[in-house]
């Protein structure tokens, strides 16, 4: 998929920006750095084994790529960059057009997310552009994160976000042996507005 590529024909070209940060579509050729950062963070992720090149090459052909053209696709995956360099990824998955809701992902490069400083400050303005795309651009009326308790720093940048936490799952999954909880937390369009108020 070319640099010039519209990306998902629902997002109407939607760019998201910050500072230097900048939200956009998922590219083709972005397959292989997430499938290094995904290996390399399994512990962070629904995933129970190293993915593959063909696997990872496998799922952008025959779900990613035709997401792109679909009028209400299952998963809108984002690209994450600073200053033009790719530093993360993620988006909206499991959407329910029907009742206007979807889960968030968010995976970032894993040098750049051991510092737990940077990781927070990037996590958040990530959320903040993905409101600003799931509100404004698709209409969603609510979205929500499933985070693994183990991962304090990130569970404390959801919620520094504007995400209210909804619950906890007590030992949801295992990770590395060990039984960790996961904590559900949510932010509605009506409390997006609150904070960010559409121009008079």
């Amino acid at each position: 998929m070319p640099p010039s590529s519209p990306g998902y024909i629902i997002l109407k070209g939607f760019r998201g920006t910050f500072r230097g940060y900048e939200l956009t579509s998922i590219r083709m050729q972005d397959a292989e750095t997430i499938m290094k950062w995904r290996n390399e963070q399994i512990a962070a992720l629904r995933q129970s084994a190293p993915l593959t090149a063909l696997e990872q090459k496998n799922y952008f052909e025959k779900v990613v790529k035709p997401s792109l053209s679909q009028k209400q696709p299952e998963l809108i995956l984002l690209r994450f960059t600073f200053e033009n360099i790719l530093i993360g990824y993620g988006g909206l998955v499991h959407i329910d057009w029907t009742n206007q809701h979807a889960e968030v992902s968010f995976l970032l490069d894993t040098e750049r997310g051991k510092d737990t400083f940077q990781y927070g400050r990037d996590c958040s303005i990530f959320l903040n552009l993905l409101m600003r795309c799931s509100f404004d651009t698709l209409d969603l009326n609510k979205i929500f994160t499933y985070s693994y308790s183990h991962r304090g720093f990130h569970v404390n940048a959801v919620e520094s976000s504007g995400f209210r936490r909804d619950g906890v799952l007590r030992e949801d999954t295992k990770v590395d042996g060990q039984w960790v909880d996961a904590v559900i937390a949510s932010c509605l369009k009506s409390e997006y507005l609150k904070q960010f108020p559409p121009p008079q």
